[in-house]
């Protein structure tokens, strides 16, 4: 008698975890898809703002610092104030934030704006993992991380070539105002389906904790955003990103010793969260971060290309994005997580060189072929490494876990962008040239391909069962 109803509190349980899974991915999109259509108007914001196009950056960089600022916190804000109360107000802020952009007169306003942006943007990502965890059985956990996962996968792909779009045949205004149904939709979906929660007894507020962290970040993600821009001056550059290392070390040495840590770094005690995250995690990352900076300008400063052409070849790179959806969990529970990451990034980071070895003359199904590869490839190791970070992690150490996590994740987006604007910019000053060419792109996914590469080996240090638990692998003696 009792059979049926368990099975049906498993399927409760399992419809629950992909619901809560797929409104927090909603939320996400909207995020990561703002985050990278406004580098498209910026032109067109700053003539309507009466300043330099180079002027509107700092909109950019405001969001990126009230981020790293209050990532830290997140957190600890979801243990005492409940995760799916956090989630509401960062919605809120980031959807009333969006309006205020768009209806921005002058650069002053929409700094403003921006950065109560960036302040819902912190707590949102952290957040909404930490619900995924908390509404999630272990055996669920890949299909609802794969579920968070694609927005991050499609975000940079489709974000410029919509942001174009909208820019020429609207106004720049209109990137900003498609975020409000997209709010009002996510704040409506968590309100209905997904239950409160909140730590029994959460933990006094560590101020120093979260100054240290939060300020080594800032001028840690603030130092390698600057790498990008090489006129700005290399020695500020370098400055900051000492600084932020420096703070960072304190922070981390601070943790270590407080009765109640504002981020309980036990987590990287965690081999496999460790490796996915910290490690060979943060590497690949890189990676994976650099190639849809380094494409759409490989299409249109190397190939000549229109950005609407440019953006036709990149599509077919978001449809191998989407079409390893299908096939990842299967293919995890077959293989393990890691023999895929080893074999799967080996794949990866040599679809990353081959991009360099393109040309105008490459037959265009080739080309074509290339990018649905990068991008089968690209996903399948997203999602492997989002999933396997959270497979041995303990339910007093998600809320942490999930903000460490953001963190780096940050840190690897724009070390990869940085990494692969610099390496452009070395290469076409010792050609002593006044314009990038195609070598300087095959020199820059060549190195970003061997840092693939490395990462993808360093992999092997994980036991053959490593996060069998989630991905249902049994691995053979």
């Amino acid at each position: 008698m009792t059979a049926i109803p368990e099975t049906e509190a498993l399927s409760e349980t399992a419809t629950n975890a992909r619901r809560v899974a797929l409104i927090v991915a909603i939320a996400f999109f909207m995020q990561l898809l703002d985050s990278t259509i406004i580098s498209t108007s910026l032109p067109q914001m700053g003539a309507s703002f009466g300043v330099p196009a180079v002027a509107m950056s700092i909109g950019i960089t405001i969001y990126m610092l009230t981020m790293a600022v209050f990532v830290p916190l997140s957190g600890w804000l979801a243990d005492r104030f409940g995760a799916r109360n956090i989630f509401l107000v960062a919605i809120a802020l980031f959807t009333l934030a969006s309006l205020a952009c768009g209806f921005s007169q002058n650069l002053t306003e929409f700094v403003a704006a921006r950065a109560v942006q960036g302040l819902g943007s912190a707590l949102m990502t952290p957040v909404g993992r930490i619900l995924v965890l908390r509404n999630a059985s272990k055996s669920e956990l890949l299909n609802a991380t794969a579920l968070i996962t694609w927005p991050a996968l499609f975000a940079p792909v489709v974000g410029p070539v919509l942001g174009g779009f909208i820019t020429t045949y609207l106004s720049w205004h209109w990137n900003f105002f498609i975020n409000i149904p997209l709010g009002a939709i996510g704040l409506a979906l968590v309100a209905r389906f997904i239950p409160g929660d909140r730590e029994a007894d959460p933990k006094p507020l560590d101020w120093p904790g979260f100054f240290l962290t939060s300020f080594g970040l800032a001028l840690l993600l603030y130092g390698l955003e600057r790498i990008a821009h090489p006129e700005d001056g290399v020695l500020p550059t370098a400055l900051l990103i000492a600084a932020g290392i420096v703070i960072s070390w304190l922070a981390a040495r601070h943790l270590r010793r407080a009765p109640h840590p504002l981020l309980d770094l036990s987590s990287f005690k965690v081999l496999t969260f460790a490796i996915s995250t910290l490690a060979a995690g943060t590497i690949f990352r890189v990676a994976i971060n650099a190639t849809p900076f380094l494409l759409p300008l490989l299409f249109q400063v190397g190939f000549g290309l229109s950005p609407v052409d440019a953006g036709m070849m990149i599509l077919a790179y978001f449809l191998g994005n989407l079409g390893m959806k299908t096939v990842t969990t299967p293919t995890l529970r077959r293989f393990g997580f890691r023999s895929v990451m080893v074999v799967n990034g080996l794949i990866a980071s040599a679809s990353i060189m081959a991009c360099g070895a393109i040309s105008p003359q490459t037959p265009q199904a080739l080309v074509v072929a290339l990018m649905l590869v990068a991008g089968l490839s690209r996903s399948m190791q997203f999602t492997a490494l989002n999933t396997l970070a959270f497979a041995d992690i303990e339910a007093a150490q998600r809320s942490s876990a999930a903000t460490l996590s953001s963190m780096l994740q940050q840190v690897a987006m724009l070390f990869g962008v940085a990494i692969a604007a610099a390496i452009l910019n070395l290469s076409q000053i010792a050609r002593a040239q006044p314009a990038l060419d195609l070598v300087d792109f095959r020199i820059a996914f060549l190195a970003i391909g061997v840092i693939g590469l490395v990462a993808a080996l360093r992999f092997l240090v994980l036991p053959p069962g490593a996060g069998a638990e989630v991905s249902g692998h049994t691995p053979t003696n």
